[in-house]
């Protein structure tokens, strides 16, 4: 897809820029989240913690690529970028097993611990979003100690039949796709189908070389070869929705295959046979594919003063990592080319329990239960295969003291039990007087974790104010690559190695929240203390294994600290300002790097941006947004720091009203001025690899 064709959408969105307005109205728009009067503070007052809704809306007209992309524009949310195709979420500099992701109630398992894995999840499927920041293990356990990104699928159709057809592209990697819907209704009964398909090419960089351990690689075109990749998706739903009961039965199926940045693998690709450059959008080895399957269950009944609800899930995870068989070490060179191996399967339950005990009391009990199995295979070894069984049960009770203020708190108790299975290598590796044995990589481990959580807060509100302040703890079981790793991790151009003894990370924070909306000002802050008494995480160390500096993973006492603030002004009907910014500092109070922040620390940043609305044939917008990024001078060594920059990105949307439905278009442009910049929490400016250059963003719509 060229340019010229973002250039003809462009001209259409403009067109007709001066016609006639439609009358003025009082809604704040808080970058897609609609807001206004009542339905603002409702939606503040609900709950004690920090949190943001995001409509469909919003996801359309700010589609970035991938859905954690698409979400970076909320203060405190960030994507860390794999590739050109997929991104991780991080909540508040905390992500990978220490923030849920969950998918329409059921949290989401894949192999998230691992940096070049993304969300095996549709966007395209998605209807609305949430996102809590801050611990809510109080109702999620383990993992969410850093906040939730809560997605919904489950939207119920009204109509016989409706349905959607997108047509997608994007310049930077090419990517063209295609994602298409139908949902009817008969009765009490509905159903939904959808399909996703996305096919893209290597990225751009605005750089022409790079530096891998003082050894200078040039780039084809500026491209990052090796980056293409696909995706396929699918969905289908079936439901009864009556007047106090509803059911229904998911069913998706998420595929992907992507590329690694060859030059990323290691310098052994130099001796490859590969010609990388051949073609811009192939995929040779190095790559991985991963499908996720998922089918879930969900089921609600009430009455007036009660409701009961029921979510059951089984997810299956299959990755593999392929790569050029290779010796490392003592390892000869293997015969295949499947490195990695992991396939996970999920059974996941959760019963929930609303009681209504009178006008003010609202009484919420449950209980989650989760296993896992996950088993590995391939000639490479970073994790070994386990079990994992957990459960839950808390209760929780708001009280509603007057219209304006409300109390709530709550108590949770978990259980967690994993086994780790021993692994020894598959090759023979010398250790005294001509002696070689098979290396142990992994014992036999058998740990067991109790804990008990709590939260407690408090919401406020008078005039135009709304102020609620939430404090809890939180914790996260070890996962079996912190206990159980011992190996090289190519991509992260590190070995890793895992301690056994590793305590659940527990997590105190206290939130506040202050906002202000008049609706013509709106603003909020959002300042937050973190304390982890022994926070895990990967140190680096002065020792080198298999040539690759040595990671240990370790605890330390730790004090984050940050804040959060946005502040929208709708000048008039036509215009609408906004600047949003966020700040955090994390300092370790113990161990080997007492005094230091943490690995991979997220700099402070600030955006500003401006908004033209306009009614031409419906309803249009054009907006330019500023985004600044500050230097990031505390790192922990072997870190380096990272230079300040700022990008400029510009957003255009019209939606057409048609008969029996509506056209929309969505244009949306990142780094404009093409600038090269390294993102301090990518592991790929180790390599001195920059971010993308400039992207443009197109989506064509049709809804009926």
């Amino acid at each position: 897809m060229t340019i010229s064709i973002y250039a003809v959408a462009l001209m259409a969105l403009m067109a007709g820029s001066h016609a006639d307005v439609a009358p003025e109205d009082t809604t704040v728009v808080l970058q897609g989240v609609t807001v206004s009067g009542q339905r603002q503070r409702d939606f503040q007052m609900r709950s004690s913690q920090s949190a943001v809704q995001v409509s469909h809306d919003y996801l359309q007209q700010h589609f970035s690529g991938s859905l954690m992309q698409t979400l970076e524009g909320i203060p405190g949310v960030k994507a860390m970028a794999i590739g050109s195709g997929q991104s991780k979420p991080t909540i508040r500099g905390l992500g990978y097993n220490r923030m849920v992701v969950s998918e329409d109630g059921i949290k989401h398992e894949g192999q998230q611990w691992g940096d070049d894995h993304g969300l095996e999840i549709d966007q395209f499927a998605v209807d609305r979003a949430e996102v809590v920041k801050g611990p809510a293990a109080l109702l999620y356990g383990s993992d969410a100690i850093g906040g939730v990104l809560s997605l919904y699928t489950n939207h119920v159709p009204t109509e016989p039949l409706t349905g959607s057809l997108q047509l997608f592209g994007r310049s930077n990697n090419e990517q063209i796709g295609v994602t298409a819907k139908l949902a009817g209704r008969h009765g009490n009964w509905f159903y939904r189908v959808g399909a996703t398909l996305i096919d893209y090419a290597d990225y751009r960089v605005p750089t022409d070389s790079i530096q891998y351990y003082s050894y200078w690689i040039r780039l084809k075109d500026g491209r990052l070869r090796n980056t293409a990749g696909c995706e396929r998706d699918g969905s289908v739903v079936l439901g009864y929705a009556g007047y106090r009961f509803h059911t229904d039965l998911r069913i998706s199926d998420s595929y992907s295959k992507s590329g690694f940045f060859a030059n990323a693998h290691g310098l052994e690709v130099r001796l490859s046979d590969i010609d990388y450059d051949h073609s811009r959008r192939d995929i040779d080895l190095p790559y991985q594919w991963v499908n996720h399957l998922k089918v879930l269950s969900h089921t609600s009944w009430q009455s007036d003063r009660l409701r009961m609800e029921g979510n059951f899930a089984w997810q299956n995870n299959h990755r593999e990592e392929l790569s050029e068989p290779v010796s490392h070490g003592y390892m000869p060179k293997p015969d295949g080319t499947l490195e990695r191996r992991f396939v996970k399967n999920t059974l996941t339950g959760n019963l929930a329990l609303h009681i209504s005990l009178g006008n003010r009391h609202e009484l919420s009990t449950g209980l989650n239960a989760e296993y896992q199995h996950n088993r590995r295979g391939g000639w490479g070894f970073i994790i070994p295969d386990f079990e994992t069984a957990s459960m839950g049960i808390y209760a929780m009770d708001r009280y509603t003291l007057s219209e304006g203020l409300k109390l709530n708190a709550g108590v949770r108790m978990d259980y967690a039990k994993t086994h780790i299975s021993s692994y020894h290598d598959w090759f023979l590796t010398p250790i005294d007087n001509n002696v070689s044995v098979y290396k142990e990589r992994s014992a036999d481990i058998d740990r067991s974790f109790t804990s008990l959580t709590w939260s407690a807060g408090i919401n406020y509100a008078t005039g135009n104010w709304v102020l609620k302040a939430n404090v809890g703890k939180s914790f996260r079981v070890p996962i079996p690559k912190e206990l159980g790793a011992d190996g090289v991790n190519y991509h992260i151009f590190r070995y890793e190695r895992g301690n056994a003894s590793l305590d659940p990370e527990q997590s105190y924070q206290f939130d506040m929240g202050i906002h202000w909306d008049n609706d013509v000002f709106c603003v909020q802050v959002d300042p937050y203390v973190n304390y982890f008494p022994n926070y895990i995480y990967l140190n680096p160390t002065a020792e080198y294994v298999e040539g690759l500096q040595l990671y240990n993973y370790t605890q330390a006492r730790v004090l984050r600290y940050g804040v959060e603030a946005q502040a929208t002004w709708v000048i008039d009907r036509h215009w609408e300002a906004e600047v949003k910014g966020e700040y955090l500092y994390a300092e370790q109070l113990s161990g080997d790097k007492k005094g230091y922040t943490l690995p991979f620390s997220t700099p402070w940043s600030a955006d500003a941006g401006i908004k033209y609305s306009f009614q031409w044939h419906g309803d249009s917008f054009v907006s330019l947004n500023a985004r600044l990024v500050g230097a990031q001078h505390e790192i922990v060594p072997p870190e380096k720091p990272t230079d300040g920059h700022w990008t400029l990105n510009f957003s255009a949307g019209k939606q057409i009203p048609l008969s029996g439905g509506k056209l929309n278009i969505a244009l949306h442009a990142d780094n404009l001025l093409n600038k090269k910049y390294y993102d301090h929490t990518s592991y790929y400016r180790l390599i001195d690899v920059p971010e993308p250059g400039r992207n443009v963003s197109l989506m064509v719509g049709l809804e009926f």
